[in-house]
């Protein structure tokens, strides 16, 4: 897991404001910018709601790293009752996977979560594979949340499709939130700033 996430994100802050001072001064501009923020939302992110950067973390099986997820969040975002509000999960791959092995990982996850009727988990593979591509090192996948419909998928910052199921995205995103997850320190990275304002 990510163990060394919050010095990152210390790190890269204080780089961060590092840089913006000292071009200030070289070009004396004055820039007006909040660098507490390391990880900016994307802009398929910021589309949908006031996102903030809530936890990233790294998943590792077996000493390999697979890939590396940031949760975004709005403003009181609580955790405990996720389906209801706006939120993105974003994946940044860091080895080649197919696109049927992350259907299968992911229907796998949510049938031993105990989510869905087997027709159902049947139905949710299938829009799986429709949507989920082959991955290589640096490729992103990211699922937002959308209250009250489903999940909308984009790969790469592009749109990918749309699976319009609320029953899917609860249980699509409790394979990384739910307290039963396989990777609980990959959780707890996701949720560590949720309760910030």
């Amino acid at each position: 897991m990510w163990s060394t996430s919050r010095w990152y994100a210390a790190d890269a802050a204080r780089f961060a404001a590092g840089l913006l001072a000292a071009l200030t001064l070289a070009h004396g501009i004055a820039v007006a910018a909040d660098v507490t923020d390391p990880a900016p939302a994307p802009d398929h992110v910021r589309k949908y709601f006031a996102a903030r950067l809530a936890g990233e973390a790294r998943l590792t099986w077996f000493g390999f790293h697979v890939y590396d997820a940031r949760l975004f969040v709005p403003a009181g975002f609580d955790a405990a009752d996720s389906a209801s509000q706006p939120f993105a999960l974003e994946l940044t791959y860091a080895r080649a996977l197919e696109g049927k092995a992350i259907a299968e990982t992911s229907r796998d996850e949510i049938a031993r979560l105990g989510f869905g009727t087997e027709p159902q988990r049947a139905r949710w593979f299938t829009q799986m594979l429709r949507i989920f591509p082959n991955v290589e090192r640096g490729r992103r996948i990211a699922g937002v949340n959308m209250p009250g419909r489903g999940v909308h998928f984009y790969v790469d910052g592009r749109t990918a499709g749309d699976i319009d199921d609320t029953d899917f995205a609860r249980a699509f995103f409790a394979i990384w939130l739910d307290p039963r997850t396989r990777s609980p320190n990959v959780r707890a990275d996701l949720l560590r700033d949720v309760a910030r304002n």
